[in-house]
């Protein structure tokens, strides 16, 4: 019982660690992106959160990806009078993401699935150990 709740939790872990990478992933891949009309919003950072519930089935914590909420950060400007998003100054607003703090957060993010994956390949020797043990 005790291997199906270490398995338990650590998959808990390895899918909100799935989740801030898709979140990341989405960040980098709109670090570009402007608004389609002059003087428009470009792309805003989002950020995950989480949380941690009780799980009664399993009688421990158990981690779950929160609300994605945006990042309130300033966008930043750039002076492109003949870009489509340009507001009449000639200034196009930037969306506010970092890419060397999306990189930064990703290692991360890869660190924890590792450590994660770490915990249920563990589970699975010991089981499997269990197991002949059990037999000879």
């Amino acid at each position: 019982m005790d291997f199906l709740r270490s398995l338990s939790i650590a998959a808990s872990g390895l899918k909100v660690q799935s989740g801030r990478m898709r979140i990341i992933s989405e960040n980098i891949a709109n670090a570009d992106s402007t608004a389609n009309t002059a003087g428009g919003a470009p792309y805003q950072r989002k950020i995950p959160t989480f949380k941690s519930r009780f799980d009664d089935a399993l009688g421990a914590q158990v981690v779950e990806l929160g609300r994605i909420e945006k990042d309130k950060a300033p966008f930043e400007t750039k002076y492109e009078p003949g870009h489509p998003a340009a507001n009449a100054a000639g200034y196009v607003l930037t969306p506010n993401v970092n890419s060397l703090v999306e990189q930064m957060d990703l290692r991360e993010a890869q660190r924890t699935y590792e450590a994660n994956l770490g915990v249920i390949t563990a589970t699975r020797r010991m089981v499997a150990r269990t197991l002949e043990i059990l037999r000879a």
